[in-house]
């Protein structure tokens, strides 16, 4: 498996030098600083590369070229703005960059309400706090209809966190819900943000199914020729929020997507967490039945509550078998391995890590620090390292 590094370029505070102080071989960046809708210029594709390469690594995967929200929307006529995601799309192509990691989640993208949540021995972790999160939609936003989609027990809690915050907590909690959008976006206050959710009323779950399916006949067709690969990054969380349809949370949507054009270009972004925070999902049994299509890899655990919270686990504590994960992925290799597949090796990259040490003081992005992911980093690797031993030993 390629041990890669998610870096946001200019953006990051964490420098290629100390990347590759981590073992990590290669670089998963975007062009974050342009805004979403217009075209990556090969010359700043190049450049991006160049930089990498420079630093001693490949650039291995585009996460992500992301996609506008009109055309999440269907909202007019998109012809110019899809247009503009293949002309990207090519001029990635012509740089060597063949693999794309997006999400369709609509207008947020990764939602957590807590950025700080602290750790058993210190450090701090991302929570998603169900409470919070039903007080910011029906206390704070006024969405009095999203009281059905929460437990008797959680409204209660919500409300009681309202009465007692203060102005500094609910912007606080506005802030961790907009930080898991990079890049250039709009960050919404309440305000904002009530106005931006109108333009998704009546979009449900079936709409936003056909506007994905529209996505892919736009762009799948261009990335067979191109010879590129499409790797769809499933919802964080793997449930509606906001009154928002998220459409790829389970084994059923990753077949329906998969199948919606069904072609080796349009695969998986196998995200351990993501898929985790639902307790309906058994994650090694998902990497197992998509395994042909997983072109890229996000391993992170996380630890659930029974009331629909959660938190970033360590990456070999959480709820999911990351052992048996990792195993599943390593023997897809070796099927592709075995079948003569050129680009047989799949890449994966340490997700979320925890604040640890003097993570915090850096003020990294959000989930992206360097000493808690390198620690996942390690942890993996020698998960890798044991499997493969095992594997080999065994043949």
């Amino acid at each position: 498996m390629k041990e890669s590094w998610r870096w946001y370029g200019p953006l990051d505070r964490i420098s290629l030098s100390e990347v590759s102080q981590t073992g990590a071989t290669d670089i998963v960046t975007a062009l974050h600083e342009i805004p979403y809708g217009e075209i990556w210029s090969r010359e700043a594709v190049a450049k991006r590369k160049a930089d990498v390469m420079a630093a001693g690594f490949d650039w291995v995967v585009v996460e992500s070229l992301p996609i506008h929200e009109r055309i999440k929307r269907n909202d007019g006529d998109l012809s110019g703005l899809f247009a503009n995601y293949r002309q990207s799309m090519a001029n990635l192509a012509a740089e060597g960059i063949t693999t794309i990691c997006y999400n369709f989640m609509p207008l947020l993208d990764w939602t957590r309400t807590d950025l700080a949540s602290p750790v058993a021995r210190g450090g701090s972790c991302l929570r998603f706090s169900t409470p919070k999160m039903a007080a910011l939609e029906l206390c704070m936003l006024g969405r009095g209809e999203a009281r059905d989609d929460y437990l008797p027990e959680v409204v209660a809690q919500a409300e009681q966190w309202f009465q007692v915050s203060s102005n500094e907590d609910r912007a606080e909690l506005m802030h961790s819900v907009m930080a898991g959008l990079p890049g250039a976006y709009d960050r919404y206050d309440a305000e904002g943000l009530k106005a931006a959710l109108k333009l998704y009323e009546g979009i449900d779950r079936i709409a936003l199914r056909s506007h994905l399916s529209r996505f892919l006949d736009e762009v799948i067709p261009t990335a067979e020729e191109l010879g590129m690969r499409f790797c769809v990054h499933p919802d964080d969380p793997p449930r509606d929020i906001l009154g928002l349809p998220r459409i790829v949370s389970d084994a059923e949507d990753i077949d329906w997507l998969l199948g919606a054009v069904d072609s080796p270009a349009n695969g998986l972004t196998l995200c351990a967490g993501s898929l985790g925070a639902n307790p309906e999902n058994d994650v090694p049994a998902i990497a197992r039945k998509f395994a042909s299509r997983i072109h890229f890899a996000h391993l992170r655990n996380v630890r659930k509550d029974t009331d629909g919270s959660f938190e970033e686990a360590a990456h070999l504590s959480g709820d999911t078998d990351m052992v048996d994960l990792v195993s599943a992925l390593l023997q897809e290799e070796k099927r592709r391995r075995d079948a003569g597949v050129r680009e047989w090796e799949i890449p994966f990259r340490p997700d979320h890590g925890h604040e640890l040490l003097d993570d915090a003081a850096r003020n990294t992005h959000p989930g992206y620090p360097l000493i808690g992911r390198m620690r996942g980093l390690a942890e993996l690797r020698g998960v890798i390292a044991g499997l493969s031993y095992a594997g080999n030993a065994a043949g």
